[in-house]
């Protein structure tokens, strides 16, 4: 329970709650409940600017008295005052988050959540190519990523390796292509929007897969006289720690699998097929 006097006891208990909160808040089996959390975090964000602005106040006010542990005194003087100009800085980005929690607290409140799917609701049937794979040394620097900052931090790393199309025609091509990802024994599989970090301490890899939709089949005819890939070939080279170059993919003969059909027809039409 909060003391309401003691900072030390409550910042400790605030911690442990938010803890506890991350690790409930991974399923609900209630969907409705989803709103009274936003609303709880959207009071909790508006404590956290106070805090933020209360702390910054007390470091200008007594700085005064701050030392280094050598004794220096304006030494001390810089670090309390640049420590109440960061949490300023931080507090104004917990406003802007408030902000847009609270359109999201808005929006939620219009939703009706029912026991049962609509019936008219499909699920977007999608596979997963291959972005990039590390192992070894090469794989050292993004998991220390993922290690100190969170797999968010260590996705964007990696999309570093994702060239859009290219890639995905590459992974196509080269049959890298999954139905999940992480399908290896003892994978780790983590989700930041389209994109599925792997990564599995045992064997010291790393790998970043992109969701890729499938074709619609009454749009979507497979081309089944286009040429295949003798075997697979290496993407990217790993052996550079800056950002990859491009490279080259072949244009496939004939039309991707994936072209419409429409597409196809006035291509030949025009004499453009080949």
């Amino acid at each position: 329970m909060p003391t309401f006097f003691d900072s030390t006891a409550d910042a400790a208990e605030a911690s442990e709650a938010l803890r506890g909160l991350a690790h409930a808040s991974r399923t609900f089996d209630q969907p409705a409940q989803m709103y009274g959390v936003i609303g709880d975090l959207s009071s909790g964000m508006r404590s956290l600017r106070q805090v933020l602005e209360q702390l910054a106040d007390v470091h200008e006010r007594k700085a005064a008295h701050a030392f280094h542990d050598d004794g220096n005194h304006a030494a001390g003087v810089r670090d309390a005052l640049a420590t109440a100009e960061e949490l300023r800085h931080s507090a104004r980005l917990v406003d802007q988050a408030y902000d847009r929690l609270a359109e999201g607290f808005v929006a939620a409140g219009r939703i009706a959540w029912h026991p049962e799917p609509a019936v008219e609701e499909q699920a977007v049937s999608s596979r997963w190519v291959n972005v990039v794979f590390l192992q070894g040394d090469e794989a050292d620097r993004p998991l220390r990523i993922l290690g100190e900052l969170g797999h968010v931090d260590a996705v964007d790393y990696l999309a570093q390796w994702d060239y859009g199309e290219e890639t995905t025609q590459a992974a196509l091509e080269n049959g890298y292509v999954y139905d999940e990802p992480g399908e290896g024994t003892n994978d780790r599989v983590m989700i930041s929007g389209d994109y599925a970090l792997v990564v599995n301490p045992h064997v010291g890899y790393v790998s970043l897969l992109r969701r890729h939709p499938e074709p619609d089949p009454s749009t979507e005819v497979i081309d089944e006289s286009s040429p295949t890939q003798d075997g697979p070939e290496m993407l990217v080279s790993y052996s550079s720690s800056d950002a990859p170059k491009r490279r080259d993919v072949p244009a496939k003969q004939g039309r991707s699998w994936f072209e419409p059909a429409k597409i196809t027809a006035v291509r030949e039409s025009r004499g453009l097929g080949l």
